[in-house]
Parts: C-alpha cells; structure tokens; sequence
C-alpha cells in the first residue's frame, strides 16, 4: 500500500524521461537514419570539447558557459541518437561563439540530476 509515494516521488524523473522520449522522437522522425557508411568523423573527449570551447567563447562569461553546456550535453548523449548529439553540439558552438548572445546574470547554471 505504500508503493504509490514512491511512484509518486519520481513523477518528476518520469516527466523528464518522457520529455526525452519526445524529443528523440521528433528528432528522428525529422531526420531519419541513413544508410551506414563507413566514413565517420574523428572522435574526441568530452575533455577535448570543452578545451576547444573555452577557448573558442566570444566572451569571459561564455567561457563559464561551456563547461556546464558539455555537462549537460553529455550526461543526456548515452539516451540519443548521436545526430542529435552532434547538432546540440554545433547550436552550443553557435551560443559560445555568439558575441551578441547575452546570458541572463540572474540566471545561474541549473543544476541537473
């Protein structure tokens, strides 16, 4: 009889994973996979893309940004195609590089589960 809080207590843990399933969805029926092929990209660390961003950022600010964007961007990629992956990576990209982008400083990273 007691087992309902603890279904209720992850309502919100459900509610993500749901949120995720959704998005994986759209993004797939958006873009479908293709064929396979034997080209791929060089592969890096997450290590390796954040260095690279810091260094990129247009400002101080955006360079704080970028570790927790990888952050987050990586403990969400085991759960998607690695497409979805790669296109978060590049609109990351977009926001560090963005001079006119301007973090809202009441706003401090959230942190995520």
């Amino acid at each position: 009889m007691g087992d309902w809080h603890h279904n209720f207590d992850n309502r919100p843990a459900i509610g993500r994973a749901l949120r995720l399933r959704r998005e994986i969805d759209d993004f797939e029926a958006r873009w479908p996979k293709g064929p396979v092929r034997d080209e791929s990209i060089p592969t890096f660390s997450w290590e390796q893309l954040e260095r690279q961003l810091v260094d990129l950022a247009a400002t101080p600010s955006q360079a704080l940004m970028a570790k927790h964007l990888v952050s987050a961007t990586r403990k969400l990629a085991p759960f998607k195609p690695s497409e979805m992956v790669l296109r978060e990576i590049l609109c990351m990209t977009w926001v560090l590089l963005d001079e006119n982008f301007r973090p809202d400083p009441d706003c401090g990273p959230e942190e995520t589960d």
